[in-house]
């Protein structure tokens, strides 16, 4: 199957070297020229992914429409907030390219518009299946072979035969992929992990220990599938590869960017200093600011993410918040999604 990969990021091109190495026809389409050129003369991506090798195989081109032509499934693979711009541009090079599927690899709801990232794709991308293709996948791990998992959502009206062969291209020896029919619930259980690992950052950084924070992510996946389902997504996904195995991996795992900018914020950094000429995107900051609006717009109760958005943009302290949580009135435990 030919696929495309747009954006050449850490994930980007971590994905296209497991397609590559699992056989498939793939094309990684940088951005800049200079930065394909730079590709395709050492085999590296020595700026985002250092020490992984490109598989032979796999063909680098900032030629965005020589990259589309033919392409069965097109990758997303950019921050969520330049997904818009993104799919405009694919839109354009488009031509007579008629793909299956145009997956996003991204993990956050867009600033302004509180839409997911297959909503902002169909937006722009009229008549054409969008999803998701999201799990707990550190890019280093999965450029090196490591197992991991992930989870593919399409639209319900995608063809079960056609969404299956999809599922067997994106799979391998070393990633095993998952299909839901819950496209809402697999993106915003992608997308609130990324609050949720900065507060479980906060946490290491105040150096609060383990119980602090394995009560934190136990409510913090309670508060998960109280808002997910208030806003339309299936309870169940969130105790999926999308929602408590991705939170506890990016919780956890000492890669994780949302987690590092939690732990330089409980250790008495600021949000400016930590914004600052920043190479890499911490989407779990923008994502806070759009969810806490959806949440105030639909009158959702979500303690968690409003401190961490009081963190983020409200000058509340670390230690101020975790106060806050802490002196809540007492409640009776009824299930995680209470």
């Amino acid at each position: 199957m030919k696929f495309a990969v747009i954006g050449a990021g850490a994930w980007g091109t971590a994905f296209a070297i497991h397609l590559a190495r699992a056989g498939q026809a793939v094309t990684l389409v940088p951005r800049r020229a200079e930065q394909a050129q730079a590709l395709g003369a050492t085999r590296e991506n020595a700026e985002y992914l250092p020490g992984v090798p490109l598989p032979p195989g796999l063909q680098v081109t900032a030629d965005l429409a020589a990259a589309l032509a033919g392409t069965e499934v097109v990758l997303l693979a950019c921050p969520s907030q330049a997904l818009r711009d993104t799919s405009a541009r694919v839109r354009d090079q488009l031509g007579a390219a008629q793909p299956r599927l145009v997956l996003s690899l991204a993990k956050g709801l867009e600033l302004g518009t509180h839409l997911r990232a297959s909503q902002v794709i169909a937006a722009l991308l009229p008549g054409r299946a969008a999803g998701s293709l999201t799990g707990p996948t550190n890019a280093a791990e999965v450029a090196r072979g490591l197992p991991a998992a992930m989870v593919l959502a399409a639209p319900p009206a995608t063809p079960a035969a056609e969404l299956a062969e999809v599922q067997a291209a994106l799979s391998g020896a070393t990633l095993r992929v998952y299909t839901s029919d819950d496209l809402p619930g697999v993106e915003f259980g992608g997308s609130m992990k990324n609050i949720y690992a900065i507060a479980a950052g906060c946490c290491d950084g105040l150096k609060l220990g383990d119980n602090a924070r394995a009560a934190l992510l136990t409510r913090a996946l309670a508060e998960m599938v109280r808002v997910g389902t208030a806003l339309g997504a299936r309870p169940e996904t969130f105790y999926g590869l999308s929602g408590f195995g991705d939170l506890v991996a990016t919780c956890h795992g000492a890669w994780s960017r949302n987690r590092e900018f939690g732990l330089e914020l409980g250790a008495g950094k600021s949000v400016a200093a930590l914004m600052a000429h920043r190479k890499t995107v911490v989407e779990g900051y923008k994502t806070t600011q759009s969810f806490h609006g959806l949440c105030l717009e639909r009158k959702i109760d979500a303690p968690i993410l409003r401190e961490v958005h009081g963190l983020l943009f409200e000058n509340q302290t670390p230690a101020r918040a975790i106060h806050a949580l802490m002196t809540r009135s007492l409640k009776r435990e009824t299930g995680a999604g209470r």
